[in-house]
């Protein structure tokens, strides 16, 4: 059963429940989507029966958004508190201290972060949202001279982005400040099966433009990257399932791997792949399998077979974000001719409307490994090149 909601519902997505008949939540938002005339469309109250009458009923959600739906009317199930044990990040990393009993983390309210020292804090540490979304009010802080600027900032921006998300999804209230986890960073795509088993379905490395960047602006997946992760990151997710207990649950994951091979989660968000149809569907452009249908129809992807004739390619999401320091209102439009320009093989363009979400849009991308100067340009720009503004 799938429930659809802002901000973001692909066309690859929309064929994929067609194609599947997968029956879709008419929720006031899935039919401002337009889902409202879909044949595959069951109403609220036959969608809460249902799923209390099955022990095996396999949810998916475009966005996060249906959280809330979920907490208020699947309070009987153990669904909401699953959801909460992975959304809330505190009580996530209790979960996993048997794990990792020496990772330092604690949750601050807003308003006693004020009067926080970082005197005593592990240096360098990352402070953001204890439930959050897309790198929102994530910072770094390497040194004491750097936390009240970055206390300025994280407020800065709470106060710009707490209304483009339900509470459900970006809490402003509560942030945690955790010591630094150091690594490659790696976005996975998973599901636990009816036996609680982890199944990948996409391995993409989140890549920076230097230390201190926290930006969501290029993941990458190749051949080489699924093969040297898959089996790892397969048995990490299966420790992380013996304690949490969940089954038939899409998740997308988040960690780094050190150079001596050690894993360490950085976040594991529920009930979808990654945000914005992004990654999953990146995944079916570059690989030739479905993610959505593997999760609903309990599938396992071939990797050998996808993985056969990648050798040298890159396949990229180029995650727009609005980095030029400029509020949208100043600016005129953006030039998506000239980006798709500096790209050898863009594969799909999504235009985002700037005005309502910080992000001009999302490209998918591939590219040869030769050519991989052309990630690290993207990934180096303010994207100030690519707009116009209302003041030359």
């Amino acid at each position: 059963m799938i429930f659809v909601d802002k901000p973001f519902v692909s066309d690859f997505f929309k064929k994929t429940i067609a194609d599947n008949e997968y029956p879709v939540v008419l929720t006031d938002m899935a039919k401002a989507l337009g889902f409202g005339d879909s044949r595959n469309g069951i109403d609220e109250a036959s969608a809460v029966k249902e799923i209390l009458g099955s022990n095996n009923l396999r949810l998916y959600s475009t966005s996060e958004n249906a959280i809330g739906w979920i907490a208020e009317h699947l309070s009987a199930t153990r669904l909401p508190g699953d959801i909460e044990l992975f959304k809330d990040k505190a009580r996530f990393r209790s979960l996993i201290k048997p794990l990792f009993p020496d990772f330092y983390f604690q949750e601050v309210s807003m308003e006693a972060l004020e009067n926080l020292s970082a005197e005593d804090l592990p240096m360098p540490f990352i402070i953001k949202p204890t439930t959050g979304f897309f790198s929102m009010g994530v910072y770094k802080v390497s040194a004491l001279e750097e936390w009240r600027q970055v206390k300025r900032a994280l407020r800065a921006e709470i106060r710009s982005v707490a209304a483009l998300y339900p509470k459900e999804v970006l809490d402003t209230t509560m942030v945690i400040i955790e010591q630094c986890i150091e690594g490659e960073e790696f976005a996975v795509d998973a599901y636990y099966d009816a036996d609680g088993n982890p199944v990948i379905v996409g391995i993409y490395q989140h890549i920076f433009s230097s230390a201190e960047d926290v930006s969501d602006r290029v993941y990458m997946t190749s051949k080489d990257i699924v093969e040297a992760n898959l089996d790892p990151f397969a048995k990490f997710l299966k420790d992380i399932g013996n304690l949490a207990k969940v089954k038939n649950f899409p998740v997308h994951v988040e960690i780094r791997r050190d150079h001596s091979g050690s894993i360490v989660p950085i976040e594991i968000n529920p009930m979808r792949f990654g945000g914005w149809c992004s990654t999953a569907d990146m995944t079916y452009l570059a690989y030739g399998f479905n993610p959505y249908a593997c999760y609903l129809s309990q599938k396992k992807p071939n990797w050998k077979e996808a993985l056969e004739n990648q050798n040298g390619k890159l396949y990229s999401i180029v995650v727009l974000d609005n980095s030029t320091g400029l509020d949208a209102q100043d600016i005129d439009a953006f030039d998506y001719e000239r980006l798709l320009s500096r790209f050898e093989h863009p594969l799909e363009l999504r235009k985002i409307d700037y005005k309502e979400y910080p992000v001009f849009g999302f490209l998918f991308a591939e590219t040869s490994q030769a050519n991989f100067g052309e990630l690290e340009r993207i990934l180096r720009s303010d994207l100030k090149e690519f707009i116009s503004t209302r003041v030359q």
